[in-house]
């Protein structure tokens, strides 16, 4: 018998180039998902629009004073309406703050990132630039699922990248991110077969 889509729930802050590889995955038969919601924490970002384009339900939280994080009340919204959306997986697509109490405890182990490097190095922002800075030889990137920590959670897959001479940060984060179009559904394929 055939499972049930995983019902996702995805938060982002910027453009949505993660989500949209995942949609393609979905449509194209092989990530046997469903996208219920879409949130983000800019209500500027382009994966709105680009949810919006799709037919996906989509939403902005209210604004933050942090950078970094949401106040607890915000997280709180966030983790209601993803509840009451049913999804059953928070999938974080440049999601750019730390998860915090309100969604860690509304979905245990049931957070999933991507993080432009394989961890456990170069943590944190602009990891392609980490790389290129410490002239590491390869990079790439890592599924992980997600704890209070920042890129601290127990890792899911990773996609290595080379680094090659002549790049510059733009084209090597160019290619690390064509590795993550890949890698990203296929983590998401296995666990929603593993359900």
């Amino acid at each position: 018998m055939n499972k049930a889509p995983l019902r996702i729930g995805v938060l982002g802050s910027g453009k949505g180039s993660n989500f949209e590889a995942i949609v393609r995955a979905i449509r194209s038969g092989n990530l046997n998902a469903a996208i219920t919601l879409v949130l983000s924490d800019n209500p500027n970002a382009r994966i709105l629009e680009a949810a919006r384009s799709l037919g996906i339900p989509s939403n902005a939280l209210p604004a933050s004073s942090f950078r970094t994080k949401l106040e607890p009340e915000i997280e709180t919204l966030a983790a209601n309406q993803l509840a009451d959306s049913g999804a059953e997986l928070i999938v974080l697509a440049g999601y750019m703050r730390l998860i915090k109490a309100p969604l860690l405890n509304r979905f245990p182990n049931r957070i999933v990132n991507i993080h432009p490097s394989l961890l456990p190095a170069f943590p944190g922002l602009d990891a392609w630039k980490q790389a290129l800075e410490a002239n590491a030889p390869t990079t790439g990137c890592t599924v992980h699922w997600v704890d209070s920590g920042m890129d601290t959670g127990q890792i899911i897959a990773q996609a290595s990248v080379p680094v090659l001479q002549n790049d510059t940060p733009e084209t090597l984060h160019a290619r690390i991110q064509k590795a993550e179009y890949q890698l990203y559904p296929e983590a998401l394929s296995k666990i929603a077969a593993a359900r």
